[in-house]
């Protein structure tokens, strides 16, 4: 099937007719209704209805290979888990690039993520930093001229103090990176990126947990859903990823931690869970952190 033309929003249209497909995306031939069809649901299942930040794809209630957990709302749980550990879960990025495109999704998905923490904590002073590091890694994956845009914004708003503007910069940021991506066809890196941000975001998560403990809270972690959609991902990524060690050590961790976050009927979270998720979570992060020799 040949494209001339490739938007997000067009892609995400595939629960309209095969004819309204055809004049979205103004192709050459008519699509196969069964290749539509799959598109429709990520790998191995959907995106967990909470976690889609486009209003477009919740009220088609739809998604397709290129749509990924949003970043911002896996932070979004973050806001309920106050005060966040910053101090005990501070990382730095690597200054030296990857020449490998699956390192660089991770760990720009930790970048993005990142910058929710900074936001969250306002810590502002550290935006002009970050927004080079999006810089960084915008260019090198091909989406530069989409990420400046949105750097620029970030240090205008961290002038102004604008905490609000600043999380939509950062979530607009994943959304035009995956734009871009749909007309790469490159599906793995959009998964990629999401899975760094939700790694990050369940490692803050844990510590705060763990450091201030209540079954409420615990119960923020508690996203088997979660679990088990990032392990169908790896496990959908193309064979030179999937089968790299440390993302099939991943899996395996993820479907332990999908088992270990099912909560039995009139059963709370307890302090030992969280401790073991804590655990696995910082071994997530790890791994996901390895780059490709």
């Amino acid at each position: 099937m040949k494209l001339k033309l490739l938007s997000l929003s067009a892609l995400l249209a595939v629960v309209t007719p095969v004819m309204a497909v055809e004049e979205l995306l103004e192709i050459e031939g008519a699509p196969d209704p069964a290749e539509v069809a799959a598109d429709a649901v990520g790998p191995g299942g959907e995106v967990p209805n909470d976690l889609l930040d486009d209003q477009s794809i919740r009220n088609e209630l739809t998604v397709n290979k290129f749509t990924a957990p949003s970043i911002s709302k896996l932070f979004d749980t973050l806001q309920f888990l106050m005060p966040l550990p910053i101090a005990e879960v501070e990382r730095k990025m690597p200054a030296r690039m990857s020449l490998d495109r699956a390192d660089l999704g991770i760990e720009l998905g930790f970048l993005i993520a990142d910058g929710f923490l900074m936001v969250q904590a306002e810590q502002l002073e550290d935006v002009e930093k970050m927004a080079s590091d999006l810089t960084r890694y915008g260019k090198a994956l091909g989406t530069g001229d989409r990420v400046n845009r949105h750097a620029a914004g970030l240090l205008e708003s961290a002038k102004k103090g604008d905490v609000p503007q600043l999380k939509k910069e950062l979530s607009s940021t994943q959304r035009d990176v995956e734009d871009e991506l749909v007309t790469l066809q490159d599906a793995d890196l959009a998964r990629l990126i999401s899975l760094g941000g939700w790694i990050r975001a369940l490692e803050v998560a844990t510590v705060a947990v763990d450091k201030q403990f209540s079954p409420e809270r615990a119960r923020k972690v508690m996203r088997k859903d979660i679990a088990e959609y990032y392990s169908d991902c790896i496990a959908g990524l193309e064979p030179q990823i999937s089968a790299r060690p440390n993302y099939l050590a991943m899996r395996d961790l993820l479907e332990g931690l999908s088992t270990k976050m099912a909560l039995e009927p009139g059963k709370e979270p307890t302090p030992e869970t969280i401790k073991d998720i804590r655990r696995i979570s910082a071994r997530l992060v790890e791994l996901a952190l390895q780059r490709k020799q």
